[in-house]
């Protein structure tokens, strides 16, 4: 059944505040060409405007830089830094959507990601998780969503060679959002 505003159970349109308590922004890159190192932002929001048709809709989100950890303070410092997301000259990440589109159970949510003063345009495959009101008596909306970007294309281009070839850290990025929202009254 195709994801449409007539097939989600609640669906109603209105400006949904995230949930920071409920939400959570993660990311992962190649480390060393054998693992994977894994880190969140602590700091960000984001709004969703949903339209009476969902293709309509809009996102907005954004993310405090220096708020990045990966649970390693000195690794953590360094990525503050110019060598990758230079926080103290480019001290927030923003997301705009252009578009959403629907393919099956998934949206695709087209849109322009800024990272250190650079704009590119990504799309994020959202999953939607449901629309339910709480014990508090808000309505709640879930979902999650994942993209992958090239560091490289936004100006982290930090890496260093390893002694048995290859580099420290691969270009692919992978972002993962698990987001929870509130409908405002």
């Amino acid at each position: 059944m195709a994801l449409t505003a007539s097939t989600i159970p609640g669906y109603v349109a209105g400006t949904w505040v995230l949930d920071p308590a409920h939400s959570e922004i993660t990311f992962s890159v190649r480390h060393l060409a054998i693992s994977k190192v894994k880190g969140k932002f602590e700091k960000f929001d984001a709004t969703v405007v949903t339209a009476e048709e969902i293709e309509n809709s809009t996102v907005e989100a954004t993310i405090e830089i220096a708020s990045v950890t990966t649970g390693q303070e000195q690794r953590d410092a360094h990525l503050r830094t110019g060598d990758f997301f230079a926080a103290d000259q480019f001290p927030q990440m923003t997301f705009r959507s252009t578009g959403i589109r629907t393919s099956g159970d998934d949206l695709l949510v087209d849109g322009d990601l800024t990272l250190r003063g650079v704009t590119k345009p990504v799309t994020l495959t959202a999953e939607f998780g449901g629309i339910v009101v709480d014990g508090y008596g808000q309505t709640k909306a879930g979902g999650s969503a994942t993209t992958k970007i090239n560091r490289t294309e936004f100006g982290v281009n930090w890496n260093a060679a390893l002694e048995a070839g290859g580099l420290t850290l691969g270009d692919e990025v992978t972002v993962h959002l698990d987001l929870q929202f509130t409908l405002q009254a």
